[in-house]
């Protein structure tokens, strides 16, 4: 497996990741409502915890998409009917569900090459215990931001692209970010290259709500141990017992919300920034948005932002769909 890094070194350096940890702690404390950025969320501890919600029952987006993507390895290939073909995945993660749509590929005959783009250099490392080794399979990691990878492919290949972006991603930007992001996308990519993208669905709010607390508090303790990051990488007081989860569904954006709750008054010092931040009682922190989507939504960004649906896949329940689009130029 042939590895390319594109994001600066300096970017990795340990002091300059704190600071820049630090500020963004110092400016989402300091908001209103205060904020914690969710991309703080996935140290070494809240990733395995993440994994740990992926695979508990009520979490359903994980082990349902999964299942729509098994049932499809084989049609989409014979959709997109090219002998050779770039696969490229925005924010690769282990590949677990990318692997399904490469098998496919490589089952009907196909040579694929395939570009996982990840600004996490472990992540590549990683993956590659989950990609076998196949003769008409070469893999290509890219360890960058998505834009900056997607160009890095296309000066390297001048094959049909298929960009995946799976796992509901596109639900942690917001109705205008996710424009922005896949009218970029469309510019990225060649009239007739394809993108496959995962959209959790609206639905009962009991299964929503259950997915996003847990039976087991996975999800609980995911999100204090954003607090614990703090304290630990920044030297914070917070108190653990004395904050709170909660996650909402907000009818009006259409979205699964993320707080931690101060349960009572309190001062936290943190003592990278030389400050203390006060909460009132029942103040919360807001941490993460999770957009949900009706099919009429799916079709509405693909058509303003350049792309035909070609089709929706769904499971029987209708909680998930990932919708292949083709690039219209």
């Amino acid at each position: 497996m042939e590895i390319t890094k594109l994001i600066n070194q300096g970017l990795f350096d340990e002091d300059a990741l704190k600071e820049q940890f630090a500020i963004d702690v110092l400016t989402g404390l300091c908001a209103t409502p205060k904020n914690l950025a969710a991309k703080y969320f996935y140290d070494d501890i809240g990733s395995d915890i993440f994994q740990k919600i992926t695979q508990h029952p009520d979490y359903y987006p994980t082990r349902t998409e999964f299942q729509i993507l098994d049932a499809i390895k084989n049609d989409i290939p014979k959709v997109i009917g090219e002998e050779e073909i770039d696969i490229i995945e925005l924010g690769a993660g282990d590949c677990h569900k990318s692997k399904l749509i490469i098998d496919g590929f490589l089952d009907a005959g196909c040579k694929v090459n395939f570009y996982p783009i990840d600004i996490s250099e472990q992540a590549m490392i990683l993956l590659q215990d989950n990609i076998a080794s196949h003769p008409n399979l070469k893999v290509h990691g890219v360890v960058a931001e998505y834009f900056d990878g997607l160009r890095l492919v296309r000066k390297k290949s001048t094959n049909k692209q298929l960009v995946l972006f799976l796992g509901s991603n596109i639900g942690n930007f917001d109705r205008v970010q996710n424009q922005g992001f896949l009218r970029r996308l469309w510019m990225s990519l060649n009239a007739d290259d394809y993108a496959l993208l995962g959209f959790d669905l609206k639905k009962d709010v009991g299964v929503l709500t259950a997915a996003y607390n847990d039976s087991s508090d996975h999800t609980r303790d995911f999100n204090l141990n954003l607090l614990t990051r703090i304290n630990t990488e920044l030297g914070g007081n917070f108190n653990i017992n004395k904050f709170q989860h909660f996650g909402v569904y907000s009818p009006i954006l259409g979205a699964m919300e993320s707080y931690v709750l101060a349960s009572e008054s309190q001062d936290v010092y943190i003592s990278a920034l030389k400050r203390s931040f006060r909460f009132e009682a029942f103040e919360p922190i807001h941490l993460e948005y999770s957009f949900k989507f009706l099919k009429s939504d799916i079709d509405f960004i693909c058509q303003k932002n350049g792309f035909d649906v070609v089709e929706h896949f769904t499971d029987p329940k209708e909680y998930f769909i990932d919708s292949l689009w083709k690039v219209e130029k």
